[in-house]
């Protein structure tokens, strides 16, 4: 008797253990950007990382959107708890974190995969909250490199007079693109590969993992080149109303992005190398010096106006001198 009371008294416990780990989960939905829809690899990836967030205590509704801009607006307006989104728009909710994507920051996957290591950090979650929103996690998305449709236009004075699409939310790039001399054309990101594909603007930026989904040879062929420099690395991040989501459950969400930084990265890279590489137009490295320092003067004015993080910008310096301490940026810091 005493054994079959024992045997039930920890049945009991179990049971109330396993009803209070079940209390304890909470549901959130969650509104993911992908221009593929429901069955896009953004979506199945987060699929991945919501078996994980299970085991967080989280339970999660994904709802497909075609449409980024959707997604901000649903988030901001409490239909999401979160949302994914790119970089460049997630600046509106953290500046921190959107300016993972300046102009010239990064210039590549190894300098990502640092700078992301450092924001997966603990000691990082006080810059990714603010606002009233939290970001939960940042992935790559591969460099984005300018696709002409006139490879003559291979110097920053040839793109004068051109059309360049520029992000409409994004008042950066259109100022960068007016200093060019050439016609930024407000275009968002389910527009601007058809504007280029059918000759309504002459430039665009984006990353290579995206040739072949955009099709973007039809703008490029048949006299077009990409410029093989690459601009910015491009980030997906995702982000959440604070008051909806734990900030503990938030800080495992960022671990699980960055552990899983390199399988992305293989993605983007099979992606990429479906890019035919007739297409690559060589910049010289005098030209390439002349570039970083645009970007660099454009990083500084773009900090000094307030859309560029100081502080994102320090670190990124700080991981390029890590990499190259050489660079006169290292004994002269300015940003």
């Amino acid at each position: 008797m005493n054994k079959l009371l024992s045997a039930l008294t920890g049945l009991a416990l179990a049971f109330t253990g396993a009803t209070a780990a079940a209390s304890d989960t909470i549901t959130r939905k969650i509104c993911v950007f992908d221009i593929a829809g429901n069955s896009g690899p953004i979506m199945q990836a987060m699929r991945d990382w919501r078996t994980d967030a299970l085991t967080w205590g989280l339970r999660v509704e994904l709802i497909p959107y075609t449409n980024e801009a959707i997604v901000a607006e649903d988030l901001q307006a409490g239909v999401c708890d979160a949302g994914l989104m790119t970089g460049m728009r997630a600046r509106n909710f953290n500046r921190y974190a959107g300016t993972l994507d300046s102009v010239g920051g990064i210039p590549d996957f190894d300098h990502l995969r640092m700078v992301m290591q450092v924001m997966a950090h603990p000691s990082t979650a006080e810059h990714l909250t603010a606002n009233s929103y939290t970001v939960m996690g940042m992935a790559p998305a591969g460099p984005a490199y300018v696709f002409v449709n006139d490879r003559e236009i291979n110097t920053l004075a040839k793109a004068a007079g051109k059309r360049v699409a520029v992000l409409e939310y994004d008042p950066t790039q259109a100022q960068m693109v007016s200093q060019m001399g050439a016609t930024p054309v407000l275009s968002d990101l389910s527009n601007f590969s058809n504007r280029f594909n059918n000759g309504v603007v002459d430039v665009i930026a984006a990353p290579l993992a995206t040739y072949t989904a955009l099709e973007l040879y039809r703008g490029l062929s048949p006299n077009g080149g990409i410029v093989d420099f690459p601009l910015a690395q491009i980030s997906l991040q995702l982000v959440a109303r604070s008051s909806r989501m734990p900030q503990e459950i938030a800080q495992k969400s960022r671990e699980y992005f960055f552990d899983n930084f390199d399988d992305i990265l293989a993605v983007l890279n099979a992606e990429a190398s479906a890019v035919d590489k007739k297409w690559f137009i060589e910049i010289p490295e005098a030209d390439q010096r002349e570039y970083e320092e645009m970007m660099q003067e454009a990083r500084i004015q773009l900090r000094d106006d307030g859309h560029y993080s100081p502080e994102m910008l320090t670190l990124q310096r700080r991981v390029r001198c890590r990499f190259d301490n050489s660079r006169g940026e290292c004994t002269n810091p300015v940003e």
